[in-house]
C-alpha cells in the first residue's frame, strides 16, 4: 500500500487554481516563494509539471506552470538547520548538530517552498480518486529525505527516502494542497525522478516520469542542476540500464545487483584467462611440430621415408 500525505488543516494551504493557468516554456531558477509539482493535461496529455505560484508573492504577476526540464528549484544557504539531537531524526543520515539544507514544511520567506498538488480543475475533473506519486530514482552527492510531521513534536513520516533501491510510492487524493520537510544532506545538483500515476473515470490509466532539478547551496550553479543528466547520457530519464552513480540505483528505482555492478569486471577477467588459454596451447603446438619436424629430418637421413602421420607419437604410442 502506498503511503499517504494527507494534508494538515494549515490555512496556507487552502488553494484553488485557475483552468486559464498557463503552460509556459524557458529556463527558469526559483529559489524563493510557493512551488508545487503536480498532474496537469498539456494539449489532451497528461504532464507532471511544475507550478510556479509567483502571483502568491506578488499579486502583479502571473502564477503558471512549468516543464520540469527547464526548472531548477535552487536551495540556497538560508535553509541550513543543524540535524537535530533526536533519535527520531536518524533517519536523516548525518550525525546531530551537522548543518543540512532543509526545504520546510512550514515556509521560509528565504527558502524555496515545495510541495505537491491534484487541483487543476481538468485533473480534477478526470481523475477517478487521486494519484499515486512515486519516487523512483535518486541521482546526487548526498542522501535526500522526504518527511512530514504533525505539530513541532510529531514523530516524522517519512515519505522518501534516496537511499531505498525501490520505487517509493505516495497516495495523493483528489483536491489535495501538500508540503513537506525535504533535506540534503551535502551540497551540489541532486535529479529526482518523479513519476504521477492515475486512473481516470473512464477507466484509462495516465502516467508521465519527469527529472525534477534541485541546486542545493550557495555555490551550486544552476546551469549545472539544468545541464544535468543520468550517468549515460544515451539513456533516456525512464531508460532502466542507466544507473545513479551515487546510490547504485537505477532512474526507474530497481536496484543494481552486486553480480551486475561486478558483471563487467568478470568478463574482463574471463577473456584473460581465454586468451592465456590460447597464447598456451598455440606455444605447445608450435614446439611440438619443431620436435616433429626434427624427428622426421633425422630418420629422412637415415633413410626412412615415413611421413610424421606415419611416425610413433613422441611418448612411444602410435597415431590414433
Amino acid at each position: 500500500m502506498p503511503a499517504s500525505a494527507d494534508p494538515s488543516d494549515d490555512p496556507q494551504l487552502r488553494q484553488s487554481l485557475d483552468a486559464n493557468q498557463q503552460i509556459v516554456r524557458g529556463d527558469r531558477v526559483l529559489e524563493s516563494g510557493h512551488v508545487d509539482m503536480g498532474p496537469k493535461f498539456d494539449n489532451g496529455n497528461w504532464r507532471f509539471l511544475i507550478h510556479d505560484d509567483a502571483r502568491k508573492a506578488d499579486p502583479g504577476a502571473s502564477s503558471v506552470w512549468r516543464y520540469p526540464q527547464q526548472t531548477v528549484l535552487h536551495v540556497t544557504d538560508a535553509a541550513k538547520l543543524p540535524v537535530p539531537d533526536n533519535p527520531a531524526y536518524a533517519f536523516i543520515g548525518a550525525p546531530p548538530a551537522t548543518p543540512v539544507w532543509v526545504v520546510p514544511q512550514t515556509q521560509n520567506p528565504d527558502v524555496v517552498w515545495v510541495g505537491w498538488n491534484t487541483q487543476d480543475p481538468q485533473v480534477m475533473q478526470r481523475i477517478d480518486r487521486g494519484i499515486t506519486l512515486s519516487l523512483t530514482g535518486v541521482q546526487g552527492p548526498g542522501t535526500v529525505t522526504v518527511y512530514l510531521h504533525s505539530g513541532n513534536f510529531g514523530t516524522p513520516q517519512i515519505l522518501w527516502d534516496s537511499r531505498k533501491p525501490e520505487p517509493q510510492p505516495v497516495w495523493v487524493d483528489v483536491n489535495t494542497h501538500t508540503h513537506a520537510n525535504w533535506v540534503f544532506t551535502k551540497p551540489g545538483v541532486y535529479l529526482l525522478q518523479l513519476q504521477a500515476k492515475a486512473q481516470l473515470v473512464d477507466g484509462s490509466t495516465v502516467s508521465d516520469t519527469q527529472l525534477v532539478r534541485f541546486a542545493v547551496g550557495a555555490g551550486t550553479s544552476a546551469t549545472d542542476a539544468l545541464a544535468a543528466s543520468w550517468p549515460r547520457p544515451s539513456a533516456s530519464p525512464g531508460d532502466p540500464s542507466a544507473a545513479s552513480s551515487e546510490t547504485g540505483q537505477h532512474p526507474d528505482g530497481t536496484a543494481a545487483s552486486e553480480s551486475q555492478r561486478s558483471l563487467p569486471w568478470l568478463l574482463v577477467g574471463v577473456t584473460a584467462l581465454v586468451v592465456a588459454a590460447l597464447t598456451v596451447a598455440t606455444i605447445a603446438a608450435a614446439r611440438s611440430s619443431r620436435t616433429r619436424r626434427r624427428v622426421f629430418a633425422a630418420r629422412t637421413a637415415a633413410g626412412d621415408d615415413r611421413t610424421p602421420a606415419d611416425q610413433p607419437n613422441a611418448d612411444g604410442g602410435g597415431n590414433r
